[in-house]
């Protein structure tokens, strides 16, 4: 390494210092009121950490609590029937991360008798833990010195070092990583983490000019003038676009649903019938008939979307009455399908509508 290099890493590193000083009396003071902040077991800190990845925190606070009422530790967890545990999740999206939970859980379970492993290697080997939930859990719950680096911390750090590398290049999120553990208190740490976490969160926001009056960071913060430009982030990839036919079969009050597929997107989880491409009124109704199920009338033509994060459905969507419950389906009334099958946000946004029929 040259001097030069030398210098400007010596001088990154006294910025990143001043970040201990600063945010735990700042945090003590301005924390918002969070379930999950209530205590500090590690089952909690995992469970909110999971929740909160791409989710709004409002959206999550429902979630959490409902969530812990029906599964209150890791043994009920690792029990719990995947129908049951993907209603639990049934809105939150990103249906891998439950699923991971469970799995998780098991392991805990079969390996460390049920008791949440207290090691950085072993709680990052858990299925669906990656570096920054491995660093909240053993930071928060067991007091380690351990960096969580997540979307809210990089543009904190790139901020107050005005530093223009892509936050999206796995390297230079590795190496934030190790520039904070390099400052890290030893004394507190988790609070130092939450601290990190809460002013990307509400001072260092994401849409929208940063607070820079009210954050303690501002005596030393090196990007003030130019946050319009930080973070720099490397051009999103086009989403790939489909379109599908969906079809509302509905016989004597029992509409059709199906699983999907064990594996790949939503895997696991009920959805109304559907296909790809676009038909046309005569067209639904030709399928439908090819079907068996005797079709009456379309009752309602509906167009919808729902963007995944790298594919977005065009969706047509046909209410049709029909005379016959046969096929590959299960015939489930309103009721039964909102207390016991678990419909994604891209096919629950064509059961919200089913009361207009």
């Amino acid at each position: 390494m040259d001097n030069v290099a030398k210098k400007g890493r010596f001088y990154l590193e006294n910025l990143l210092k001043q970040l201990p000083d600063v945010l735990p009396d700042w945090y003590e003071q301005h924390k918002r009121d969070l379930p999950w902040r209530a205590d500090q077991q590690p089952y909690h800190i995992w469970l909110s950490e999971i929740m909160l990845q791409q989710t709004r925190v409002e959206a999550v606070k429902g979630y959490y609590r409902r969530f812990l009422e029906a599964l209150p530790d890791i043994p009920s967890l690792a029990a719990c029937d995947d129908d049951r545990l993907h209603k639990l999740w049934e809105g939150l999206g990103y249906y891998s991360r439950v699923r991971n939970l469970k799995k998780a859980a098991q392991v805990i379970m079969d390996e460390y008798g049920g008791v949440f492993p207290h090691e950085h290697k072993q709680v990052l080997a858990l299925p669906g833990i990656g570096a920054y939930t491995a660093g909240a859990i053993c930071s928060i719950a067991f007091s380690q010195p351990k960096a969580a680096v997540d979307g809210n911390v990089l543009r904190v750090v790139s901020r107050v070092c005005r530093d223009y590398e892509p936050i999206d290049l796995p390297a230079v999120k590795t190496r934030v990583q190790q520039q904070l553990e390099a400052v890290y208190p030893t004394d507190k740490p988790g609070l130092f983490t939450q601290a990190l976490m809460e002013l990307g969160a509400t001072v260092c926001v994401p849409n929208g000019a940063p607070n820079c009056a009210a954050c303690p960071c501002r005596s030393f913060c090196l990007g003030q003038d130019d946050w319009k430009n930080l973070p720099v982030k490397l051009p999103k990839k086009e989403r790939r676009q489909e379109d599908r036919t969906v079809f509302v079969l509905d016989c004597d009050g029992h509409y059709a649903i199906e699983k999907r597929p064990e594996r790949g997107l939503l895997a696991g989880l009920f959805q109304f019938p559907n296909i790809s491409g676009f038909l046309s009124p005569e067209d639904a109704v030709s399928w439908a008939e090819a079907q068996g199920l005797r079709p009456s009338d379309i009752q309602l033509q509906t167009q919808r979307h729902h963007i995944f994060t790298h594919i977005r459905w065009d969706m047509r969507c046909y209410y049709i009455h029909v005379q016959e419950k046969i096929g590959a389906y299960t015939w489930l009334t309103l009721k039964e399908i909102d207390e016991q099958a678990a419909l994604p946000t891209a096919f629950r946004q064509f059961r919200e509508e089913i009361q207009d029929v």
